[in-house]
């Protein structure tokens, strides 16, 4: 009998630990919702799959907060969809791992929205000789002067943020939009583990500011994964990733408006890689190159993988590209240019110039110093899986 008794004690404490410890998980209902015309107070958007009807944009002085896996769709049939953060305004879009915040498109192509397009307040320089604070007019078509004296202003934060099918191009090229655009954003701006995945134009540009960005992926966008301008300068950029299939050209295009800066851009840990038979956007140009300098571009590079740019065509191909003699001059030879542990495969040319404005040859040994270097083991960028680097069940770092 006794033994009877402490059978059935010892059986209702098992049942009881494991009922409380397997009791079933809170289940989220996503709201269901439109978002459309300016955010002109302070919002939250609950956890929801949204409707992302028109230019949705932040005005000045108004947050704009999104719950994670929240979900935004947009529709080309209803005209030119974004969500815009004008100067003054500010997105809080925080997502995690597994429940990242997702822009997409009804229809499953690029080029179908404008993306994420933010302002701010901080320095560019895209001229040699305007004295003080300089500004630019966008080159998305909403002709929003960009530019300011802050460097350490916040548009807000980006965290596990995936934006998909972006990169609207229309009127003759005149207006472009990239899966995101960051005009003049400043450093006190936070931007983690995003995504630009299969647009039709940039994966990602900054033009000038002072903002950095960690754990990005540019995954089959049809312009340039990485492409900045108008003098940007971030400094704390690491684990870049990008993976050219399809449609593509270069996998970082570097410029600088012409300008000769004293200051430059670092970023470390960087994977460049291009698929097989992956084509060029324009059959005029070909940019079959993984970074290319151009216009007084430059930076501090390191920790590089490089692998399947390989010479497509005669004369077209290589790891590192200097388009033009002044680029050369000033920021190879004059020591702006570094790239360090590159780790080079299936790129059988390293070096190729283009010989404008003047013939030049570009070699390992045009960089002074320790400028250039050559590792076996370098590992390039390193970024952790989950739902949000993982699209329609692929994985998006399977090839990194």
């Amino acid at each position: 009998m006794k033994k009877l008794l402490y059978a059935i004690a010892v059986s209702a404490i098992i049942f009881t630990g494991c009922s409380k410890d397997d009791e079933d998980p809170i289940v989220k209902t996503p709201v269901e919702g439109e978002i459309t015309g300016d955010i002109t107070a302070n919002r939250t958007l609950a956890y929801g799959n949204y409707t992302l009807k028109g230019l949705v944009k932040i005005q000045p002085g108004v947050t704009l907060t999104i719950e994670p896996g929240s979900t935004f769709t947009a529709d080309q049939a209803d005209g030119e969809d974004g969500l815009v953060v004008l100067k003054g305004g500010v997105l809080i879009a925080n997502g995690t791992a597994d429940e990242p915040i997702v822009f997409t498109a009804k229809t499953k192509l690029g080029g179908q929205w404008a993306g994420i397009i933010m302002y701010g307040d901080a320095p560019i320089v895209n001229s040699a000789t305007a004295p003080g604070t300089q500004t630019a007019n966008s080159e998305d078509g909403l002709l929003q002067s960009y530019g300011g004296a802050n460097a350490t202003h916040s548009s807000g934060s980006l965290k596990y943020v995936r934006v998909e099918y972006a990169g609207l191009v229309f009127a003759n090229n005149s207006r472009e939009h990239n899966g995101f655009s960051f005009y003049s954003v400043g450093s006190g701006t936070v931007l983690e583990n995003l995504v630009a995945y299969k647009g039709n134009d940039d994966g990602f540009e900054f033009y000038g500011g002072t903002v950095s960005a960690k754990n990005l992926i540019s995954y089959g966008n049809g312009d340039d994964s990485f492409d900045w301008q108008d003098g940007w300068r971030g400094q704390n950029n690491t684990n870049w990733f990008a993976y050219q299939t399809g449609t593509g050209n270069y996998a970082m295009e570097i410029e600088a408006k012409g300008v000769n800066n004293a200051f430059s851009p670092k970023v470390t840990n960087i994977t460049l890689k291009r698929a097989a038979n992956t084509a060029t956007e324009s059959l005029n140009e070909k940019q079959y190159d993984a970074i290319q300098f151009k216009a007084q571009g430059n930076g501090d590079f390191s920790n590089i993988n490089i692998d399947g740019y390989a010479s497509v065509e005669a004369g077209f191909g290589s790891a590192v590209q200097v388009r033009d003699l002044a680029t050369y001059t000033d920021q190879v030879l004059g020591g702006k240019i570094k790239l360090t542990s590159v780790k080079v495969t299936n790129t059988p040319v390293l070096f190729l110039s283009q010989n404008s404005g003047g013939a030049f040859t570009l070699n390992a040994a045009s960089f002074p110093g320790t400028n250039w270097g050559v590792s076996t083991t370098a590992t390039g960028a390193v970024l952790a899986g989950g739902k949000w680097a993982t699209v329609d069940g692929v994985n998006l770092l399977a090839n990194l």
